[in-house]
């Protein structure tokens, strides 16, 4: 499951540290945005890390169906049809293998 992590997050102690080279361009957009935001550049670079991250992992983690697959996965999920034959003997076979060790 996916764990978004707020960029309000701030009752955890910060001892990391994250080091990288920018542009004397980028530097100075980002400070211009840092000082509208009215925050610091560690926290405005934090945040910004942060919403970036969770929306990137957001879109890898997510998988978004049409209405026609939404409606056949909940027939599917709400069938009540037997395991086949296959599926018995291989939770037997892990139960032999793994559960009774």
């Amino acid at each position: 499951m996916l764990r978004v992590i707020s960029a309000m997050t701030t009752s955890t102690t910060k001892t990391e540290n994250i080091h990288f080279r920018i542009s004397a361009d980028v530097r100075s957009l980002i400070e211009k945005a840092m000082l509208v935001s009215g925050r610091s550049l560690t926290e405005f670079a934090t945040s910004s890390l942060i919403d970036s991250a969770n929306a990137v992992l957001e879109r890898e983690y997510t998988t978004v169906l049409s209405n026609r697959d939404r409606d056949i996965l909940l027939q599917l999920l709400d069938a009540d049809d037997e395991p086949d034959r296959g599926l018995v003997e291989a939770a037997d076979l892990h139960r032999q293998l793994v559960l009774s060790k």
